[in-house]
């Protein structure tokens, strides 16, 4: 599929081998444009008159030649008629000249609006698009491809209007004026005068097309050089520990040669094409030069109407020139609006009703009826579990245990219907998720995910990113039952200091502290904690689950561990072996058992070494 999001290919290649003018494409471009129609009729009304007045200066530079010529003839003109016919003649193109530039710059500030315009309703709604997309699309998506399109990408969009559309017009404008006034003039003259046009035309489209392909090869370069940089000074104490320095500068060098290669080879594609465009638009001109004196000598044509045909070529050098660069956007626009719409035209996955109701949550409790799960989206491929049953009412807390990839995370994803299930339902408070808002359901499931991400922000902005609208005190009060009040109060600026990137000037344990106080913050009645305390020592933990459990009241908890300490006080536990329940019961019931729990109980307490598990408390040994 044209602009398919699942193959993060090389956007050189990309655009080489792609359709270079796609209509269906284009046709969406100028239809979003169009969406401000006084705009692009006041940028195209500029254009025209721009255009028409600069068609009118050589015709009338050639007259006041003409006319100049004739006084100084006539021996009988006195030399104030001389100068005042010079007078009107400078006046008129001063005149001539400044309605041209005057409605090109209301054509350019109309031209480039436009462009803004339409950037801003495009950014607007990818990012409106990527925030609807369910996981499973960005399963598949490569987050810096999915950067590229929404800001590259959308740049080639960009430009469309005033590179593409409104230089067309005025291209058109003056390439068939000027070819009219010319040939109309004396045909073999202007045909000559003309010869430049089609050869510049298609030298410069060629060199333009040329030069995107190798400008993307740089950036593509220049990415590897300026990631492998990010990564040595990311890592700096490693390369110093293993005295790499030598291997890291040859590495640099040898990324760093091949930005250099690329870098000769535009500036040799550049020079090759702004040589043979000047030579041919200067054999041009002089074999005008030539066969118009001829003609002139010859009492064919004045010395005017050859200054005429001259200045309406250096009129036309330019943008002949400059054909090159409106194919460019044409070709810009078609493959970047294919891999840009892409994304707006995205299947999502997740499909919510029209006429969906809000779920409604009087009690809390989670029912799994028979669910299976395959992230192919078919029944009978790869599933990840199969066959899940069982039902956690409000108040009482279920814990599920397994070996990694037993698909204990899948489980925690599919009650907030981050996925949906291949087989089977999922009921909350009697009603299928399916057929109730996204919106009211997630509001209805809170916790803690697997991964502790943090905003760029302050500590107290992250906690309370779940209930933005929350008053300090409760922000504190999560901040203690998750044990991070202490730490949080040896900050130089407590709750307002910032946390960096992602959290980095935090450690793993602080981290997930921050994401156990934003996850019960809010007063979801279902909580699910998914490894949530994976990174903290066990003391911690058993304070921070003290704490929840005084707060939980009647809330439906599942907590999803590796650990067993963290889920062996859980009124039910699920022990969850290649996708299926294979063990269910209380702890001293699995222990009872003497199967899957208990084995992976005695290694674990083993493992622990100093400790030993009794009556539900952890103890030292």
């Amino acid at each position: 599929m044209k602009g398919d999001v699942s193959s993060p290919a090389s956007r050189a290649e990309e655009f080489r081998t792609a359709r270079k003018l796609d209509p269906g494409i284009l046709g969406r471009i100028i239809r979003l444009v169009l969406h401000y129609k006084t705009r692009v009729a006041i940028a195209f009304a500029a254009t025209l008159a721009s255009s028409l007045f600069q068609l009118f200066i050589p015709r009338y530079v050639g007259q006041a030649v003409d006319n100049a010529q004739g006084l100084l003839g006539a021996n009988s003109a006195p030399s104030s008629d001389i100068e005042t016919a010079l007078w009107l003649a400078a006046s008129m193109i001063l005149i001539l000249s400044m309605l041209r530039g005057l409605f090109a710059v209301v054509q350019n500030y109309f031209g480039e609006s436009l462009d803004h315009c339409i950037a801003a309703e495009l950014r607007k709604a990818f990012f409106q698009r990527i925030q609807q997309l369910d996981l499973s699309f960005h399963d598949h998506s490569h987050s810096g491809d999915l950067i590229t399109r929404g800001m590259l990408d959308l740049e080639g969009i960009r430009h469309f209007p005033s590179t593409g559309l409104v230089r067309t017009l005025l291209l058109l404008v003056l390439v068939t004026g000027g070819t009219v006034l010319l040939l109309s003039t004396n045909l073999v003259l202007g045909l000559i005068a003309l010869s430049f046009v089609p050869v510049i035309a298609v030298r410069s489209a060629v060199a333009r097309l040329q030069l995107r392909y190798l400008w993307l090869k740089q950036q593509e370069r220049l990415t590897v050089l300026t990631n492998a940089m990010e990564e040595n000074l990311t890592g700096i104490r490693v390369v110093r520990a293993f005295a790499a320095q030598a291997y890291e500068l040859a590495r640099f060098d040898q990324l760093s040669t091949k930005v250099l290669e690329i870098s000769y080879r535009r500036l040799m594609a550049r020079v090759r094409s702004m040589t043979f465009m000047g030579f041919a638009f200067y054999s041009a001109m002089a074999a005008v030069l030539w066969a118009g004196g001829t003609k002139v000598l010859a009492g064919e044509i004045t010395i005017g109407t050859l200054t005429e045909f001259l200045a309406f070529m250096m009129i036309l050098h330019m943008p002949v020139r400059q054909i090159g660069m409106t194919v460019n956007s044409y070709a810009r626009a078609s493959t970047c609006g294919a891999r840009f719409f892409a994304i707006l035209d995205q299947h999502n996955a997740i499909k919510e009703g029209e006429a969906v109701s809000n779920l409604k949550v009087p009690r809390g409790e989670i029912q799994f009826e028979d669910v299976a799960f395959s992230y192919t989206g078919q029944p009978d491929e790869s599933q990840i579990i199969s066959g899940i049953t069982f039902k956690v009412g409000p108040g009482r807390t279920l814990g599920i245990v397994g070996p990694p990839g037993s698909g204990k995370s899948t489980i925690a994803r599919l009650i907030p219907r981050f996925y949906d299930p291949t087989a089977g339902r999922i009921l909350i408070d009697g009603q299928d998720i399916r057929d109730v808002s996204l919106a009211s359901l997630r509001r209805a499931v809170g916790g803690v995910q697997q991964d502790s991400f943090l905003f760029t922000a302050s500590v107290d902005n992250n906690i309370a990113y779940g209930d933005p609208w929350s008053h300090t005190d409760n922000v504190v009060q999560a901040s203690r039952n998750a044990q991070l009040h202490d730490f949080v109060a040896t900050l130089p600026e407590t709750y307002q200091t910032l946390v960096g990137e992602q959290g980095v000037s935090l450690s793993g344990g602080q981290r997930q502290r921050v994401s156990i106080a934003r996850g019960t913050l809010t007063n979801a009645p279902i909580c699910i904690f998914d490894d949530a305390t994976a990174a903290i020592d066990a003391g911690t933990e058993q304070r921070i689950r003290s704490a929840l459990t005084q707060r939980s009241g009647k809330r439906t908890t599942v907590i999803i561990s590796h650990r067993l300490v963290s889920v062996m006080h859980a009124d039910e536990i699920l022990f969850l072996d290649e996708g299926r329940i294979v063990e269910r019961g209380s702890h001293d019931q699995l222990l009872s058992l003497n199967g899957h729990y208990a084995a992976l109980h005695s290694l674990q307490m083993q493992d622990a070494g100093t400790a030993e598990w009794s009556s539900g408390q952890l103890s030292p040994a």
